[in-house]
């Protein structure tokens, strides 16, 4: 059992986007039985997953009280909580990174999201100074375009974060992805290159999430 965070206070990083492939990969591809906690006021991911006729079960948790007082009782009922974290830095990140396993911060290649990211990482290390240990942490970078300076600029100083693994493989900005939550689907169930190409993508990033769980 363990709880993985998808956090980050900047949106239009392709946190709820990935949070919600990850937890349909966990269950298509690993056979587990996930929930995924809907903790962002828009309710992206849980209005996505209604359009995906239970495929993924949901559960909209968005006070900080309540998730703490919740997902230590969800643990024992799944092999994973999948937890889209609000885009904030408030009280609701700090309650979910006190009962997170794993956190993971999606980081766009540009100065603000930089800085974001490191505010992230920041109170990460934060809640890992309270807890002794947990979570552990890592990086993405997301919507990268291909061949791009700025991309190669921004591996780099990711490169730079102490105390929070890389993880090697880079989501580049495809419509493809975009169309998902339009269509209620995920890029495996999308025709076309494109949606291939990004499904290879996320399937490299999250074995290397998966090597990073308890």
């Amino acid at each position: 059992m363990a709880v993985i965070a998808y956090i980050n206070q900047k949106g239009g990083c392709g946190k709820s986007t990935t949070a919600v492939h990850f937890a349909y990969w966990l269950i298509a591809k690993k056979k587990k039985k996930v929930l995924l906690i809907d903790a962002d006021a828009q309710r992206s991911s849980s209005l996505w997953l209604k359009g995906m006729e239970a495929t993924v079960e949901f559960k909209v948790i968005q006070t900080p009280d309540d998730l703490l007082e919740q997902i230590p009782g969800l643990m024992a009922e799944y092999d994973y909580l999948v937890v889209d974290g609000p885009a904030s830095l408030a009280e609701e990140t700090r309650a979910i990174l006190f009962r997170a396993d794993l956190a993971i911060v999606p980081v766009q290649p540009s100065g603000v999201d930089l800085r974001s990211a490191s505010d992230a990482v920041r109170l990460i290390k934060q809640a890992q100074s309270v807890r002794s240990g947990p979570p552990a942490a890592a990086l993405f970078l997301s919507r990268a375009v291909k061949g791009t300076k700025l991309k190669d600029e921004a591996m780099t100083l990711l490169e730079q974060t102490p105390g929070v693994t890389l993880l090697k493989t880079v989501i580049h900005q495809k419509q493809a992805i975009a169309d998902t939550s339009g269509q209620s689907a995920t890029v495996w169930d999308l025709p076309g290159r494109p949606a291939t190409e990004s499904a290879k993508e996320y399937e490299r990033l999250f074995k290397e999430i998966f090597a990073l769980l308890p």
